[in-house]
């Protein structure tokens, strides 16, 4: 150990990292690219194939550009009384409390949430 510490990291060879071959995989991934190793191809002749959207059926729906005044019993009565029971309403706050305009709307049956897209989906519910 006859050399300072500045000569010893001077003297090991630079390593110039643009990307690490995980990320690579992930860029690949999320390019519809799937790596060929064998856990790979595992997981993707395991994966599930999803139904054409046409015949989905769904149990959740996202509804957006609420007023800020409405609230989640109004959205429950609103749901309940045209479509279906429903499970679950969730409201969507930010972090002053204020609503963000937003709602999670999770019926009872799997297709009610369906049901309820189509007829709601870019419609004004109050007409205004």
């Amino acid at each position: 150990m006859d050399k300072s510490l500045d000569e010893i990291i001077s003297s090991k060879p630079k390593a110039h990292r643009r990307g690490s071959a995980r990320r690579g995989s992930v860029r690949s991934q999320v390019l519809g690219k799937t790596p060929a190793g064998p856990i790979h191809r595992a997981r993707a002749a395991a994966a599930p194939v999803a139904e054409p959207k046409a015949t989905q059926s769904s149990e959740k729906i996202i509804v957006s550009n609420l007023p800020g005044d409405v609230n989640e019993a109004q959205l429950k009565d609103l749901f309940s009384t045209t479509v279906g029971p429903l499970k679950d309403v969730t409201l969507h706050f930010d972090a002053s409390g204020r609503s963000k305009g937003t709602a999670t709307v999770v019926f009872q049956k799997r297709g009610d949430g369906s049901k309820a897209y189509d007829q709601y989906n870019n419609r004004l519910i109050d007409g205004s």
